[in-house]
């Protein structure tokens, strides 16, 4: 169901309307509160990432793409795909979640501050996955402000970090730094919502392990005709093989350049379990 038949967009007008941000600004407190009401439209966009299903995490990935899937032109070009609308979604995101995770390419090559500050709300701790060490001390998700900072990376490896970012030293049985061994050391440091941000092979990567409970695709009204794709998975040879994800449908802002489009996909059917499991009663 589009949002707007139930309760109105989120962002109906200009992205950071005051009305809008008034009914936001309580959500990331209420959000945090047992049984709080978190309000139409935030309940129906955001509830279902209060509570897991599967255990006591909740996984999310995000990717911000083109119509036709697409999250940069062939020279790379992406800044932005998505218009303010959905930027304020990602923030929003970052908001209600313990730790945000993005790859090491991502880090150098855009080089995020990974911060809440289209909306209010709290910045989430900043964890780079980093395997061989490739990550400057002077990357600004490294920035000393009073949020955590991790480096998972790879056990025995050498980094030059700054002082008071963690390291989280992993085994690598295949060479790569494994989506759930990452998972569970974060949860072993008390990170229970947990945002994997980018970039694509990342959230891809993520995906294909079964570590995500929800993925929230955000379609910008354009169409870039090539580039890189937001999702890149093993292939399969029958569609009955491909992943099912009921998802639900809202629309976000409606500016001049059309309203930006949000995929709540629900992954928790496929879901591996990592955290502490579910009790029954």
């Amino acid at each position: 169901m589009l949002d707007g038949q139930e309760g109105g967009s989120p962002e109906r007008g200009a992205g950071g309307s005051p009305v809008v941000e008034a009914s936001w600004a309580p959500v990331p407190k209420t959000f945090r509160t047992p049984d709080g009401s978190l309000g139409a439209p935030w309940a129906d966009i955001f509830g279902p990432l209060r509570q897991g299903r599967i255990d006591d995490l909740v996984l999310v990935g995000q990717c911000g793409q083109s119509i036709d899937a697409r999250i940069a032109t062939p020279t790379g070009h992406s800044h932005y795909i998505n218009g303010e609308a959905g930027l304020a979604h990602l923030h929003r995101l970052r908001a209600l979640v313990d730790a945000v995770v993005i790859g090491v390419g991502t880090a150098i090559a855009d080089d995020p501050q990974l911060t809440v500050r289209r909306v209010a709300g709290p910045s989430p701790a900043r964890v780079v996955i980093d395997p061989n060490g490739r990550l400057p001390a002077t990357a600004r998700a490294l920035a000393a402000d009073g949020v955590r900072r991790l480096v998972a990376t790879t056990a025995g490896t050498r980094t030059r970090l700054p002082a008071g970012v963690e390291i989280v030293a992993l085994a690598t049985p295949d060479g790569q730094l494994a989506p759930a061994a990452i998972i569970a050391a974060l949860a072993e440091r008390g990170f229970r919502r947990i945002l994997v941000e980018g970039g694509a092979d990342t959230v891809s990567r993520f995906l294909a392990a079964r570590c995500l409970d929800r993925l929230h695709i955000l379609i910008a009204p354009i169409i870039l005709g090539a580039g890189r794709s937001s999702l890149t998975l093993p292939p399969i040879a029958r569609v009955d093989e491909a992943i099912r994800a009921p998802m639900r449908a809202h629309v976000l802002g409606d500016d001049d350049r059309g309203a930006d489009v949000l995929l709540d996909c629900d992954l928790s059917a496929q879901r591996a379990p990592i955290g502490r499991a579910k009790m029954s009663t």
